[in-house]
């Protein structure tokens, strides 16, 4: 399996607007969450990293929406080559895994480009005034790793962020499978992007 690492968008970028469809036919934009901090994860369902984590990212989402988090999951994987990663298989992924926060179809893959979105799992954490913060790992465990998933570095960001404190700008980025770009599409940003 390759690996790709995160872009590491630079801190303090505003968060892209986004309206997409959730797994429920709801939409969802990001006004929707004015005012609150703003997780937005890139993800799939079929990407053994994001499998890796998958039973500690829905406790996750669990515990900090209740903490005043607003979360968002987002495919933007090309479902022509995947179909894994169809709106309806999310449908079932969200119900199986139990992610309680929306999971949005992103079709035209717009908003992953927007984002500058590199790989699944990718996270980008977002201040009440949208300006990023965080841009890097759940935590050091990856497949085969053997190390605990605790998703230790997103939550000490996520901590400082609802305590109103900065977040410290050493930040590891996120690894994980490179998003399925349509034919042709892969944006600019992607050329090159690491493998590790």
């Amino acid at each position: 399996m390759v690996k790709t690492a995160s872009t590491m968008l630079p801190l303090g970028s505003d968060a892209p607007d986004f309206s997409l469809p959730n797994v429920d036919g709801a939409t969802v934009s990001k006004s929707d969450f004015a005012g609150k901090p703003l997780l937005v994860v890139f993800m799939c369902n079929h990407c053994p990293f994001v499998i890796h984590i998958r039973e500690e990212l829905a406790k996750f989402g669990n515990e900090y929406q209740e903490k005043g988090l607003a979360i968002v999951g987002v495919s933007s994987n090309d479902v022509v080559n995947y179909p894994q990663d169809s709106p309806e298989k999310m449908k079932e992924e969200a119900a199986d895994a139990g992610y309680n926060f929306p999971y949005l179809y992103d079709e035209t893959q717009d908003v992953a480009k927007e984002y500058r979105a590199a790989c699944t799992p990718d996270f980008f954490l977002f201040d009440k005034d949208h300006k990023l913060v965080y841009r890097g790992q759940f935590d050091d465990s990856r497949p085969q790793s053997g190390i605990p998933v605790t998703g230790e570095d997103l939550r000490a960001a996520c901590d400082k962020v609802l305590a109103g404190e900065s977040v410290p700008e050493e930040q590891k980025p996120s690894i994980g499978c490179n998003i399925k770009w349509k034919a042709g599409s892969e944006p600019s940003y992607f050329t090159g992007q690491p493998a590790v």
